[in-house]
């Protein structure tokens, strides 16, 4: 009776007789709530509308299953249950539709929550992408930075070197020459011989001697077309003047470069560079260029 019930109730709410007939079978005859749900949720099945044949054994009534949809408007007639007046059909009807509307709602309800959690997801993978990208530009900036600070204290150290060296030269010259190793800057100049031997016997005139000078000018070029001038001692070696262009050079230099003359042009070697300007004619006053190696 409550089989033939719940069947009636969905086919006259509107369902198809194979869809009522499975959504009793599959709730196992538990309502039509129980019934309604299941519809709800297999709507959309591909064999929703496929017609169910049960076996012998599970009709518990005994009765054959090709009698079970030979009709159904047979089923008051054997359940001996009245047929539904009109209003009990729009009762459930109005049940049907409320029935089918808070399901759609409760749906609808879920697919939002599912929306909102993957929007939460996917924004705080976002995030994520975002402090890790930032962490990474940080460590890039933090590499560069460490890379500049390495260059330049290479740089400081490099001419801390060169300064060093110069010092030991001019305090080895100092010593050398009797001079006092605490100011290897002015080392004495050489005692200079007399330009001829006065002659007992010839009343010959003595050549003027040649004038002996402890200092020179220097006048560098730059790339860019300035100079620097600076005075050297006569016995200062050439590195001296390279290490003073390289530490008034505005910005540094950028890449090495050589000391030339233009008249007569002379490239210095790295050799010129221990010798002192004296000896390598810049005195009293020369013109250096500076031109890229």
């Amino acid at each position: 009776m409550s089989d033939c019930s719940t069947l009636e109730s969905l086919i006259e709410m509107g369902f198809s007789p194979s869809r009522a007939e499975k959504a009793v079978a599959a709730t196992g005859n538990q309502g039509i709530e129980s019934a309604m749900d299941w519809l709800m949720e297999h709507e959309d099945d591909p064999d929703i509308d496929e017609l169910v044949v049960p076996d012998a054994k599970d009709d518990a009534s005994g009765q054959d299953p090709q009698t079970m949809g030979s009709g159904l408007e047979e089923i008051d007639a054997n359940s001996g249950r009245a047929p539904l007046t009109e209003e009990e059909k729009l009762r459930q009807t109005k049940r049907m539709m409320e029935l089918i509307a808070q399901k759609q709602q409760e749906r609808e309800e879920r697919e939002k929550r599912e929306r909102i959690d993957q929007e939460k997801q996917r924004r705080k993978q976002g995030q994520e992408l975002s402090v890790v990208r930032q962490k990474l530009q940080e460590q890039e900036m933090q590499k560069a930075a460490e890379e500049r600070r390495r260059e330049k204290q290479e740089e400081r150290l490099a001419r801390e070197r060169v300064r060093e060296k110069i010092a030991r030269d001019k305090a080895e010259r100092a010593r050398r020459y009797g001079g006092d190793p605490s100011d290897p800057i002015s080392p004495p100049a050489e005692s200079s011989f007399p330009a001829s031997i006065p002659s007992l016997s010839s009343p010959v005139q003595e050549p003027p001697t040649k004038k002996e000078y402890d200092q020179c000018r220097i006048q560098v070029r730059l790339l860019d077309g300035t100079a620097l001038s600076q005075t050297f001692r006569a016995r200062e070696q050439l590195a001296a003047v390279r290490l003073y262009v390289e530490l008034n050079w505005p910005g540094g230099p950028e890449e090495p470069f050589n000391l030339l003359t233009s008249f007569p042009r002379r490239v210095f070697t790295e050799e010129d560079m221990e010798k002192p300007l004296q000896e390598l004619g810049l005195v009293p006053s020369a013109v250096l260029i500076v031109a890229k190696k």
